[in-house]
């Protein structure tokens, strides 16, 4: 028999557009939740309108909302929070994503919708939180890096920070924080009866990321530099090097029996084993042997070798890599009529989803029939 979804009978709404709270939602959804987006008539979601397209929409926003129901409503109309109030009476679980003070302006506050529904979770997604000085200031993943330190430890070759490659604000500070505060939400609500606001800042939330850094700077006065540091490109151990191919490996043999595996493997002078004397040695001379042969050479000599190394992929080679299709990472699929692409990987055990593999997600306003 198979069992029934962790948050089936949990009924979300969604206020959010773009990235950090869409892509909570559809964790929710992908664990059963019933997820209900809000969107103004007309346009939607931001999102539906960027390239390239998928369906009607473009593919951003049905990666993103797959799975889920879309009511279209004015908010600032005269009684739009009266047709609501059915759904907000039934909810379990509001996610907003506007800055602080919006939803109040509308009549949709926390205050407002606990005396309507007391059990309610409402979640409240921004970049510096509901209050501080910087609480409405308007910013991007970008700046949210830059503010938290984050941006000042990634070092290009000529010492400029490098954008990351991921939006690990609106992802890492976003998204899985509003997730699992969620969920304790719902838990703390079993015992209670009782919902809460929670004030999700993604910003600070980055300093988790830096642990190892507010770690040394905190208890030894280190403070950390960009491109000097263990994992931030000053260690032989933890470094990406060029192949004669114009490939690069990712080398992280930080342990020292991994480090002695490696050295074994490129034949490192005994000299330069003891990477602790003269770091930047150590790493000219891997660099060097690196540099001599091709990247499928080096991938045959490091296979087995135990050294934690690996050959960078490109996201097309990765999406083929052998590993992935046997963990059925990209086996869900998201529809939309007869086309089909890979679904979303998200961060749900596959025990607590839906058996049905494939999903399409909401046309505009498809769902207003729920409106009152």
């Amino acid at each position: 028999m198979t069992p029934m979804q962790p948050l089936a009978g949990i009924r979300v709404l969604d206020f959010t557009t773009l990235l950090p709270g869409p892509l909570a939602t559809l964790i929710l959804a992908e664990a059963g939740a019933e997820v209900i987006k809000i969107e103004r008539p007309g346009r939607g979601d931001e999102m539906r309108s960027y390239v390239p397209k998928f369906g009607e929409d473009s593919v951003n926003f049905a990666l993103l909302n797959r799975g889920k129901r879309s009511i279209t409503i004015d908010l600032k109309a005269p009684g739009a929070v009266d047709r609501l109030k059915p759904l907000i009476e039934s909810a379990d679980v509001v996610v907003e994503q506007f800055r602080p003070g919006v939803m109040d302006r509308m009549g949709l506050g926390y205050e407002a919708l606990k005396d309507v529904n007391p059990r309610l979770v409402y979640c409240a997604i921004t970049g510096y939180g509901q209050h501080g000085p910087r609480a409405r200031d308007a910013a991007h993943d970008l700046n949210y890096v830059a503010q938290s330190g984050m941006l000042s430890l990634a070092a290009g070759a000529d010492g400029a920070p490098v954008p990351p490659a991921a939006l690990v604000a609106d992802i890492g500070g976003g998204t899985y924080p509003a997730v699992i505060n969620i969920l304790l939400a719902l838990r703390n609500r079993e015992r209670t009866g009782e919902g809460c606001r929670l004030d999700i800042a993604m910003t600070e939330n980055l300093f988790t990321f830096q642990y190892w850094a507010l770690g040394n700077a905190l208890a030894a006065g280190a403070w950390p530099r960009p491109g000097g540091d263990l994992v931030t490109g000053g260690s032989p151990r933890y470094n990406v090097y060029r192949t004669r191919d114009d490939r690069f490996l990712a080398a992280a043999p930080l342990e020292q029996k991994f480090w002695e595996n490696f050295c074994d493997a490129i034949g490192l002078a005994l000299a330069l084993r003891d990477d602790a004397r003269d770091p930047a040695a150590t790493k000219r001379a891997v660099a060097e042997i690196i540099r001599s042969k091709t990247a499928a050479e080096w991938s045959s000599r490091l296979e087995d070798r135990d050294a934690c190394c690996s050959v960078m992929a490109s996201l097309e080679e990765a999406l083929g890599d052998a590993h992935f299709a046997a963990r059925g990472v990209f086996a869900r699929k998201l529809v939309a009529g007869a086309s089909a692409i890979a679904a979303l990987p998200v961060p749900v055990a596959g025990l607590f989803r839906s058996p049905e593999s494939e999903a399409g997600y909401p046309a505009l306003g498809e769902a207003n029939s729920l409106l009152k």
